[in-house]
């Protein structure tokens, strides 16, 4: 069967499908530098006769899928909305995807954020890079006050969405002995107590929290949740993390309240302008740790998605149904 890979993937998996009999043609959009969209990618499923085809952000749409004699379709993502899941059961074509890839990288990132915000690193960084010249022990001691932090422990942290991110985010965190409020209305109970979090609406956990984190999806619920009027009920010494969704933030109400002081910083990992560059305006300021959405870049999230991918494939190939499988309806 012959094989295309445009997602990232590590080179001992490339190997062990030719290994097992696969025609593998490997070209990561990370290195072609090119996502295709829309019917984009027809021509060269077509022209190269693939049967199966593991994606990260290239769309597989149902044009693809209709006109072309695809027996397998797989993303890297964990519920990848770039594949049209209804037109590949129809043709009973199984869909697989990787859930949870990247779940402990972005919990990790959301923890790195925290400490970076309540430690004032990237400020100091900047001000270090700045020609700070340190003349006499004056100098160093406005120096010491400008950039004095806060401790996370004993400190409030709230969780809008305990999902998979934010429950491994809440797990951690209860090793630096903070109090946990949660807003998510579909939280499995259990995990809500298993992290000692205590469930409260959202008007409590917006003038309790001394960090807010969003582990939620874009959704009709929670798309825009957070604005000036939210903004206004949190202390002004409350820190925004969002390793999340951009569309739950009303970024220009976010940029406003940061430049105002009506909350004291936020660490970004989510834009509604990407890919992030220089041109982006929370740079500008001090009070922000601006990343450019990395929360799942690690070495780790690529060798979890590369090993599930190919064991899915493998299973496919010897007649089972894959283990990570969309549309199980199509093996009836």
């Amino acid at each position: 069967m012959r094989v295309l890979i445009t997602a990232p993937f590590t080179e001992s998996g490339l190997e062990e499908l030719r290994a097992s009999g696969f025609e593998v043609n490997y070209h990561s959009w990370l290195d072609t530098g090119r996502l295709h969209l829309g019917g984009s990618l027809f021509e060269t499923i077509r022209n190269g006769n693939y049967d199966i085809v593991i994606v990260e952000g290239d769309e597989i749409r149902e044009e693809i899928i209709e006109q072309t004699e695809l027996k397998l379709i797989g993303s890297v993502r964990g519920s990848p909305n770039n594949i049209s899941l209804q037109a590949a059961t129809a043709k009973n074509i199984p869909v697989i995807a990787v859930p949870g890839r990247n779940t402990i990288a972005v919990a990790e990132l959301t923890i790195a954020l925290m400490l970076a915000q309540a430690r004032n690193i990237v400020a100091a960084e900047r001000l270090l890079k700045s020609e700070f010249f340190v003349d006499d022990f004056k100098d160093f001691g406005t120096m010491y006050k400008r950039l004095m932090g806060f401790e996370l422990s004993g400190r409030t942290v709230g969780f809008i969405g305990l999902g998979q991110i934010g429950y491994e985010v809440a797990k951690r965190l209860l090793a630096f002995d903070v109090e946990i409020l949660v807003l998510d209305p579909y939280a499995d109970s259990n995990k809500v107590q298993e992290v000692n979090g205590r469930r409260v609406e959202l008007d409590e956990l917006l003038k309790n929290s001394d960090i807010i984190t969003l582990h939620c999806p874009s959704t009709d619920e929670t798309r825009g949740m957070l604005g000036a009027k939210e903004f206004q009920k949190m202390k002004k010494t409350t820190i925004l993390i969002n390793t999340a969704r951009a569309s739950v933030v009303d970024e220009h109400a976010l940029l406003d309240a940061l430049k105002k002081g009506t909350i004291a910083g936020a660490g970004l990992d989510v834009f509604s302008t990407e890919p992030v560059d220089s041109d982006n305006e929370f740079l500008e300021l001090d009070n922000v740790t601006v990343m450019p959405h990395m929360g799942g870049n690690t070495i780790d999230t690529l060798e979890r998605q590369t090993r599930i991918i190919v064991d899915n494939i493998l299973a496919f190939a010897r007649g089972d149904m894959p283990k990570n499988i969309l549309n199980p309806e199509v093996y009836g």
